[in-house]
């Protein structure tokens, strides 16, 4: 009999969430937490990070940690990792998910603003899984999930710093996937396409963004927090465990069109 269902269980799991304190990330760590995964959430905001963290443990019954950490920083990745370890007695799952955007015709912008969304987007995706696979190899077991995006595939006007991050982070996946195949270690990317998340809050009502969500997402909609989780849970278990350099579209048919 195959295993069915079955493959989707994280019993024992032990996982790292960046950005895990609210939006996307929160959503998917309490996705693995549902699916029997202890989690450990990283924020720049540690008190976000350790409340989201009490909450999904109060939700599901499994262990949440909450840790304040900044990506871009190695020292921060590298104990954050080690706090997993030390709690859990190893990581078993990674989600590079931390990123910020900054948006603005490129004439208007400033290097530094460029440069933050690199710093973040990229450079603390690289930073993370590097904490990470030497942990991994040991075990001779991983799942790497990096948070891209369907700016990763597609452009848009005034997207300059986040469409060349996210199509860094396209470039990862493929690059890390092919380079950890060898030691059990998968790694695979989420591109999610407009999700009303904390990071779009604040253009949701504009006219630009209501022509953009009518006019180009074939569900007329923005996605919703829930709708990450099932992309999350899959490539974090043994149900994608032939996929790996690969991306996982959800965008309500944006880039069908």
């Amino acid at each position: 009999m195959l295993p069915g269902i079955k493959q989707f269980d994280l019993t024992g799991k032990a996982a790292i969430v960046t950005g895990g304190s609210k939006g996307l990330g929160k959503a998917m760590a309490a996705g693995l937490a549902s699916a029997g995964a202890d989690v450990v959430l990283l924020s720049r905001n540690g008190e976000e990070a350790e409340a989201a963290a009490q909450e999904i443990a109060a939700d599901f019954g499994h262990r949440a940690i909450g840790i304040q950490a900044d990506v871009t920083s190695p020292d921060d990745v590298n104990a954050a990792t080690a706090r997993c370890i030390e709690e859990f007695g190893k990581v078993d799952i990674l989600i590079a998910n931390a990123g910020v955007n900054i948006r603005g015709p490129i004439d208007e912008l400033s290097y530094e603003e460029f440069r933050e969304v690199q710093d973040i987007n990229v450079n603390g995706v690289w930073l993370s899984v590097k904490s990470v696979v030497p942990h991994m190899k040991e075990a001779g077991y991983g799942r790497i999930i990096l948070l891209a995006s369907t700016l990763g595939m597609v452009g848009l006007a005034n997207r300059t710093p986040y469409t060349a991050s996210k199509g860094a982070v396209v470039q990862l996946t493929r690059a890390i996937g092919l380079e950890m195949a060898e030691h059990g270690i998968t790694c695979n990317g989420i591109c999610p396409g407009p999700f009303l998340t904390p990071m779009n809050e604040p253009i949701a009502d504009s006219e630009e963004a209501k022509k953009f969500i009518v006019g180009a997402v074939a569900l007329n909609r923005w996605g919703n927090m829930e709708e990450i989780q099932g992309a999350a849970i899959f490539l974090a278990s043994d149900a994608a465990s032939y996929m790996t350099g690969s991306l996982i579209t959800v965008d309500g048919g944006w880039t069908a069109r």
